[in-house]
């Protein structure tokens, strides 16, 4: 897919990732659209670096675990830019909690902002998608969703349902020449990963990464851009650890 003057909508596009990568797009001459929870500072920041880009750029607030709020920040985008060529599903948080620990409202909770936001997006999307004739939409899932990780069941759970919902939907989208393809994130430095104590931050670098060091929002985004651009990649699901997932155990 040739980017410059394509249109693409960057869920939880504020910060970290999905900033990340609508700075990306924007650079490469994407006309971005993101989408936050509330037109913050963060969210004006990322609007005005892609505007400085010489390319369109707004911020369409939406909590994305409501159904009826992910059609109107959907409609709202496209009729913004005036169509939908890419769509990057980036919002999402932690949820923390093994299963005794976990809430069934969490539990819904979690899946509301990561699955059935995909759900949701994806569907809203597909009329505008479908007026081009080349399309591309990413899903951001996580190694949680691919490997067990202790006390996570909920987040690891959805971010796994995420890496399916993937493949499935690409199988379904295929005959329209629309893309669907997923990154999963290892550690990456961003607020996401806040909480964590000096201690595991010292213990994942020496002992859980191989390459001993976080990756980065722009890494993420890089192989974002990789995956919208090459149009023979579909139902993929590219894990970027620095081979925190690919190590048995050390």
């Amino acid at each position: 897919m040739e980017l410059t003057g394509k249109r693409a909508l960057v869920t939880g596009g504020s910060r970290g990732i999905g900033a990340a990568i609508a700075v990306a797009l924007a650079r490469s001459g994407v006309h971005v659209v993101i989408n936050a929870r509330h037109a913050d500072e963060a969210a004006q920041d990322v609007r005005d670096q892609i505007v400085a880009t010489g390319r369109r750029g707004q911020v369409v607030t939406a909590d994305l675990a409501q159904g009826d709020e992910v059609a109107r920040c959907v409609d709202e985008s496209a009729q913004f830019l005036g169509g939908l060529d890419v769509v990057v599903h980036s919002a999402g948080g932690p949820s923390f909690g093994r299963i005794e620990d976990v809430s069934p409202e969490q539990w819904y909770a979690t899946f509301d902002v990561h699955v059935h936001g995909a759900y949701h997006l994806c569907r809203q999307a597909l009329p505008w998608l479908k007026q081009n004739r080349e399309g591309a939409i990413i899903l951001i899932s996580s190694v949680a969703g691919i490997r067990g990780c202790a006390g996570a069941i909920a987040y690891g759970t959805a971010k796994g349902a995420i890496s399916q919902f993937t493949r499935m939907l690409a199988r379904d989208l295929a005959d329209d020449n629309l893309r669907v393809n997923c990154l999963e994130p290892g550690v990456i430095r961003t607020r996401f990963h806040d909480k964590m104590s000096p201690e595991q931050r010292e213990h994942n670098l020496k002992n859980r990464i191989p390459l001993h060091r976080e990756g980065t929002s722009e890494q993420v985004a890089e192989a974002c851009l990789l995956l919208i651009q090459n149009d023979y990649l579909t139902g993929e699901s590219i894990t970027i650890d620095g081979g925190l997932s690919m190590q048995v155990t050390r």
